[in-house]
């Protein structure tokens, strides 16, 4: 039998990092059995589904390379067919419909209360002789079994029991006739065939009522997985300021999509030691059974650190995309693309996210500097180095050949005839270049940057030095 487990987001809002973590765990084990993801949207909940949450989700998941193997399917597309199941049950007796007022429930969890009862519906309606005229708001609610408990093997928890009648009757369909999550849940799992559920353990609750379904309608039961939420480092439950927004944020900071999803396996899953995982590595070696039980805490240091490290692992070819994102959003479009990818390993090591990568590369792809930095420009661009960077360019200009040698040779010249070091010709060099007091080795950056803008900017650099030293006069 094929595995088939699915991603079940409401689309009331983005793809926030627990949510994906969810789809990941989906597609990380459906990869490893040779099994199929379905995205499902669940959107019953007419009035907090929007589109535009629907398109966020389905961006995130595109961006973190886990489009699902089918769907995405909308759960409003069925309600006819949950409906269907509801009359089913009543048919079959195995649900009634309950004419209950507001008020009359109200009172009955308040004596509930006052008995120092869990408050829950006491089942009042389940053999109701006389019924109300046909028009008379009701609902439809689930005839639970009495007795006996559910219990199932979960995959993450291990053995769960729940006593069927610590459970109330089970709502199936609400007074305006929508039907609810658990009605509806049941019925698509069991249409779509899923028979693995991986979810989080706030799903516990729903877990019980949803496998009673299962069995009062003869359906074979899927296995359940319920994943430990994931926390902030203060312990508490994971929000914005942890960093519980969009994925989509993630890639404006600059990180890789393979780091997050390295990061985010990790949160509940070890193999050994290991820390870094490639795509490959993941999905040949997760499984949902071996997630601890344990709340993961959500560090962003860590998450930093591993994007540092798949930054410089990966082929420059795998960052140019997102590379060429970030300079778009620098303003920096229409960049020669065979220029780029040369220039990526010089930099690969100098950088932890790739907005980094963005902005120390940016010097390269634009026609003049908007400034320098103004730490770098006070510690490096003296009075001292005007004449050295002015005979520097001068030398510049009129080398034969472009080439890393030929510019060491006119370096050393003229760190020889003004008796100075190399990073006091070196740094002024850097700052006009770049505008900022780091970048790969001097004499690559010059390659890099090429003749004419490596002499244009030289001389704006003696401009600016003369200017100041007028300033000073």
């Amino acid at each position: 039998m094929t595995l088939r487990t699915r991603f079940a987001p409401s689309p009331t809002g983005f793809l926030h990092i627990g949510g994906a973590r969810t789809a990941l765990f989906c597609h990380l084990h459906a990869r490893r059995y040779g099994g199929k993801t379905i995205l499902r949207v669940e959107d019953t909940d007419r009035e907090r589904s929007k589109q535009e949450a629907v398109d966020a989700i389905l961006a995130g998941m595109h961006w973190m390379g886990l489009d699902p193997d089918e769907g995405p399917f909308y759960q409003s597309d069925n309600v006819e067919k949950h409906l269907d199941i509801a009359e089913q049950l009543l048919v079959g007796e195995r649900a009634y419909r309950c004419y209950c007022t507001k008020e009359e429930l109200d009172e009955m969890r308040e004596k509930q209360r006052a008995e120092g009862l869990k408050p829950r519906y006491d089942g009042r309606c389940r053999h109701r002789t006389a019924a109300p005229a046909e028009e008379t708001p009701h609902v439809i609610r689930f005839l639970r079994p009495k007795g006996g408990e559910v219990v199932w093997q979960d995959k993450i928890q291990g053995e769960i029991r729940v006593r069927n009648d610590e459970l109330d009757d089970l709502i199936l369909v609400r007074s305006d006739g929508s039907p609810t999550y658990n009605l509806a849940v049941v019925v698509d799992d069991h249409q779509m065939g899923i028979n693995l559920v991986i979810r989080g353990e706030d799903h516990i609750s729903n877990t019980p009522r949803q496998i009673q379904l299962f069995e009062a309608l003869a359906w074979e039961v899927p296995e359940y997985a319920h994943m430990p939420l994931l926390h902030g480092a203060d312990g508490g439950k994971l929000s914005k300021r942890h960093g519980a927004v969009s994925v989509l944020s993630y890639r404006d900071e600059g990180f890789l999509p393979s780091a997050l999803n390295n990061y985010l396996v990790r949160l509940g899953w070890s193999h050994g030691d290991q820390e870094i995982f490639s795509r490959e590595e993941m999905e040949q070696l997760f499984d949902v059974c071996e997630v601890g039980r344990s709340a993961a805490i959500f560090n962003h240091e860590k998450l930093t650190w591993i994007n540092g490290n798949h930054i410089r692992d990966a082929e420059p070819k795998e960052l140019l995309e997102e590379l060429n994102y970030h300079l778009v959003k620098l303003g920096i479009e229409g960049v020669d693309q065979k220029k780029l990818l040369s220039v990526i390993p010089e930099f690969q090591e100098r950088s932890k996210t790739m907005v980094e990568m963005a902005t120390k590369v940016s010097f390269l792809f634009v026609d003049t500097l908007s400034g320098y930095d103004p730490a770098a420009a006070k510690k490096h661009l003296k009075i001292s180095s005007k004449k050295p960077l002015a005979q520097l360019a001068r030398r510049l200009e009129s080398l034969p050949e472009w080439s890393l040698e030929g510019i060491e040779k006119v370096f050393v010249s003229v760190m020889d005839q003004f008796d100075i070091k190399m990073g006091k010709l070196a740094q002024p060099v850097r700052v006009s270049l770049t505008g900022t007091g780091t970048s790969p080795g001097i004499y690559e950056t010059l390659q890099m940057l090429g003749r004419e803008k490596t002499l244009s900017r030289l001389q704006a650099g003696v401009a600016y030095l003369e200017e100041k030293e007028q300033e000073l006069s």
